[in-house]
């Protein structure tokens, strides 16, 4: 591919140091919700042939196979259920609510719960092209991680809580034999997770950015396991992965702006001239996207419209550089970028003749609509913030409330109304649980409010006494109001740990 070639298709095929940068957006988000993600999470780490492509097929023959034993009124042999109750357990008991454009149309849609419920339902889309949310997942824990081996440890301890064992209660290990005995195949076992990218270890030492919060938290969660139902559990899991991953797609957009900021004064006599300053340029010392209480989707749209700038920009580089001779391998690190903007200073001539503001300046106004997420990756990435984020406008009336875990609400009741951050119940439980985890002694909302900013939303814990925070933290019984404690509220942790359980 040339400078040409990508002034006619800017989006099509991106240069190689930027598609196999470490720092790529990869998978590229699409519309999914907490449900979707957690379904292909279980598929990417334990269902090896249960690919995104094969699910609303699985679950259309499922139904047919279900239906023929009705006619029959017969059953599998291994199966406990007889056919019409199975049915009902499908499409009532273990229904997971449709929206409401999605009220007309006849799939299977079931709460993720066991592994086995995701080999037919949880998919993106009901046709064959859905994207890999879950490799979404697999890619944070391996940015998130500090070296390789802990990425391996954490993936394989989410694998294990993720499986149905002898710990996980009685209903839980019905439903996963009983889906067995109707679906057996592919049957649950861990996935060798291939290799990941990484960051430099160098540039994210003292960094604190939400994947790296997320592994955190993964382990705080997976800990938590033992002292509920696995119903409650995988909502805990929901609510955590949900926040950590549009707050992963957020932080990238503001690396990407941050990277292409670098090049683009490179190309005008400037930018980073070492790794330090690199370092410092690329990487936010202070990351927020989100204030509680206000608006959130027109702060998400303008970095996502900063990274689709920037994806251009930094691929008109690449392209320019290799048609004078220059072959750029990375720009997945500090180190990396320094070099790049390095040569792009020596041979700032030569890369001014190739034509690359024109074709930049030619493809920015031609791409308008995309740049301002009205179509294509930026309306991909404001469906994915805003349906994962916020709470779930079921079709059924009597399923309004069975999302609880969201971090976007409707401040009214109108369509039109905004979506603001406040958080949901389970919401509030997990980031309790995840903020007071590994501590000794009383806790303030102090403390909460520093988890939070982690996953850049901002919340100054002097107002949670008065805001919505506070009235959910007072209903769930997760404070203590106290005249000493700074702030004057004490977190209460929500679960009690092993030596509590065991004395």
């Amino acid at each position: 591919m040339t400078l040409a070639r990508f002034r006619d298709e800017p989006w099509r095929t991106s240069h190689p140091a930027y598609q196999d940068s470490a720092l790529a957006m990869s998978p590229a988000p699409e519309y999914a919700s907490s449900e979707v993600i957690l379904s292909s999470l279980y598929r990417h780490i334990g269902l090896e042939g249960a690919t995104e492509r094969t699910v609303p097929q699985r679950g259309r023959d499922l139904d047919k196979e279900v239906q023929w034993y009705r006619d029959r009124a017969r059953k599998p042999d291994s199966a406990s259920l007889d056919a019409d109750t199975f049915h009902v357990l499908l499409h009532s008991v273990l229904e997971s609510p449709k929206l409401p454009n999605q009220s007309s149309k006849r799939f299977l849609q079931v709460t993720p719960l066991v592994p086995q419920a995701t080999v037919f339902s949880g998919s993106a889309r009901l046709s064959s092209n859905s994207w890999p949310a879950g490799a979404l997942i697999r890619r944070m824990v391996w940015l998130g991680a500090p070296d390789v081996a802990i990425a391996n440890a954490t993936w394989q301890a989410l694998f294990e809580a993720l499986s149905v064992a002898e710990a996980d209660d009685i209903f839980a290990r019905f439903l996963q034999a009983e889906i067995e005995a109707w679906s057996p195949q592919p049957a649950w076992a861990a996935v060798e997770p291939g290799e990941q990218s990484t960051l430099d270890p160098t540039d994210t030492s003292g960094l604190d950015y939400p994947a790296r919060r997320f592994v955190r938290d993964l382990g705080s969660i997976i800990s938590a396991k033992d002292s509920m139902t696995r119903r409650q559990w995988t909502t805990l899991l929901e609510a955590i992965v949900r926040l950590a991953a549009v707050a992963h797609v957020t932080w990238l957009c503001d690396v990407h702006a941050r990277l292409w900021d670098c090049i683009k004064g490179a190309l005008d006599g400037g930018g980073p001239i070492d790794e330090a300053s690199a370092r410092s340029a690329i990487y936010p010392k202070t990351f927020q996207f989100l204030s509680y209480g206000d608006r959130a989707l027109p702060g998400i749209k303008d970095r996502a419209s900063a990274f689709l700038q920037a994806r251009l920009g930094l691929n008109a580089t690449l392209w320019a550089l290799q048609t004078v001779g220059i072959e750029i391998a990375s720009i997945s690190s500090a180190r990396a970028v320094a070099e790049v903007c390095k040569r792009v200073r020596a041979s700032v001539t030569e890369i001014e003749a190739t034509g690359i503001r024109e074709a930049l300046a030619e493809v920015s106004e031609r791409e308008t609509r995309t740049l301002l997420c009205k179509k294509g990756i930026g309306s991909n990435i404001m469906e994915f913030a805003r349906h994962v984020l916020g709470q779930r406008q079921a079709a059924n009336p009597a399923l309004r409330a069975y999302d609880q875990g969201f971090v976007l609400r409707k401040r009214g009741t109108s369509n039109s109304s905004p979506w603001v951050v406040g958080l949901g119940p389970v919401s509030v439980l997990a980031l309790v649980h995840c903020s007071l985890a590994g501590t000794t002694g009383p806790r303030s909302v102090r403390r909460l409010s520093q988890h939070l900013a982690g996953y850049g939303t901002i919340v100054d814990h002097r107002d949670i006494a008065t805001n919505d925070l506070g009235h959910q933290l007072r209903m769930l019984g997760l404070v203590l109001d106290s005249p000493d404690a700074e702030s004057g509220m004490l977190l209460v942790p929500p679960f009690p740990n092993r030596l509590e359980i065991t004395a």
